[in-house]
């Protein structure tokens, strides 16, 4: 039941919708527009989602994309839904800890948390 588009991979698991990237490293400006855009259309067609996006397979993130996941979220927040964040590398919860975006967002370990704790 997994949905391949250019950039997310998203499945959707038991009422939540689970969304894991497929590159790397999310720097440059088109790919954070092209995630941008995918997942407002996500948020978009699912009035109160309940979304977990899994950076597991991500080793880099440009500040751009942190900003474009504080608006994801406020868009998330205004319909109603619910955001989880989960497998964040160490080096990235680092970014996420300086900029004190670890008290903004909730954030787990693994998957199974964030899907628990929803």
């Amino acid at each position: 039941m997994a949905e391949q588009t250019s950039r997310l991979k998203v499945s959707e698991f038991d009422g939540m919708t689970i969304v894991e990237f497929s590159d790397r490293k999310i720097l440059d400006e088109l790919c954070i527009i092209e995630i941008q855009e995918e997942l407002s259309r996500l948020v978009a067609d699912k009035p109160g989602i309940r979304l977990i996006l899994c950076f597991k397979t991500v080793e880099h993130l440009s500040s751009a994309a942190l900003g474009m996941l504080i608006t994801l979220r406020k868009k998330i927040e205004q319909g109603g839904g619910k955001l989880r964040l989960c497998d964040i590398n160490t080096q990235i919860f680092e970014v996420f800890k300086i900029t004190r975006l670890n008290k903004v967002f909730d954030i787990y370990p693994t998957i199974d948390q964030a899907r628990n704790n929803f």
